[in-house]
């Protein structure tokens, strides 16, 4: 990927979400595939039968059921015994995870200030509706290990929120150095298996360009505990490098962003159908992998 030229990185929340769009994410909520039990009550309706008001369905009776939710107007009406079934609240976990590493920030628009957005977005609609955020990033040069913020509720708290994220994508300071060793993307996530609580939805963003690989790092975050997705950011460039024929043809020095190390290249058309292929591998790959979990 090519670095990012001249971006204007986000410093308010209103340039993170704006208005316009918070009032639309207003009325979404963070869906699971699974059936989680919350440690506090939430406003989820949850696929999980338990001992709310709202009226879900009926069962027959067996041996052992509380005696308490048998139907006896049914009773009267077919001498069956059916139990009332009811919709238990659950409160979900929103676990966010945001790749802050040099990587991210290339591309035109940014990857990195496309993934802040995303991280953003996600976040307050788990806040509007009363689940438990937190939020972790990594990789972000000068920072050292995971940096998280505890779980949060609540609108009044995406203040909170929207500054973790920004401190993550703002102008890094002029003492801290940007090349140099990367951050091993496996050994960050099982930190972050090891210690996160609870239940619910864990999502990470990213690029997924990761120079040890990212299966054991999916393999971490898989676990039956949380209902995990992978939402990648790729810039148009990284798609389509020919978007950009005035950087990148002939002969080029490539820098990698994150460790440094350099390597002269002459960029052709067969160098490109190469790259495309080896791209549309790679891709592939990480979907068989996350489609797998």
């Amino acid at each position: 990927m090519l670095a990012a030229q001249d971006t204007k990185r986000p410093e308010t929340v209103e340039e993170l979400l704006g208005r316009e769009l918070m009032s639309r994410l207003d009325r979404l909520d963070v869906l699971t595939r699974k059936v989680f039990s919350g440690k506090l009550p939430g406003e989820r309706r949850s696929k999980k039968r338990g001992q709310s008001v709202e009226f879900d369905d009926y069962r027959q009776y067996v041996p052992g059921d509380d005696l308490r939710h048998i139907d006896w107007n049914v009773l009267a009406r077919f001498d069956k015994f059916f139990l009332k079934l009811f919709r238990e609240e659950e409160d979900l976990g929103v676990q966010i995870v945001l790749d802050c590493s040099a990587s991210m920030d290339a591309g035109a628009p940014s990857k990195l200030i496309a993934a802040a957005r995303a991280a953003t977005a996600l976040g307050y609609v788990g806040l509007v509706n009363q689940n438990r955020v937190s939020i972790s990033r990594f990789g972000r040069p000068g920072d050292t290990g995971l940096r998280s913020l505890s779980a949060i509720r609540g609108r009044g708290n995406f203040k909170r929120l929207a500054s973790f994220i920004l401190e993550g994508v703002g102008p890094l300071p002029p003492d801290v150095r940007t090349k140099g060793e990367a951050p091993d993307f496996n050994d960050m996530m099982r930190t972050l298996a090891l210690t996160r609580r609870g239940k619910g939805v864990l999502i990470l963003i990213s690029d997924g360009l990761f120079r040890e690989g990212f299966l054991p790092g999916l393999n971490f975050l898989a676990g039956d505990s949380y209902d995990a997705y992978f939402v990648q950011i790729l810039s148009p460039d990284e798609l389509d490098p020919t978007l950009q024929k005035d950087r990148v043809s002939g002969d080029l020095r490539f820098t990698d962003s994150e460790t440094g190390a350099a390597a002269e290249v002459t960029v052709s058309a067969d160098l490109i159908k190469r790259y495309r292929a080896r791209l549309e591998a790679f891709l592939g790959d990480l979907e068989a992998v996350c489609r797998a979990r």
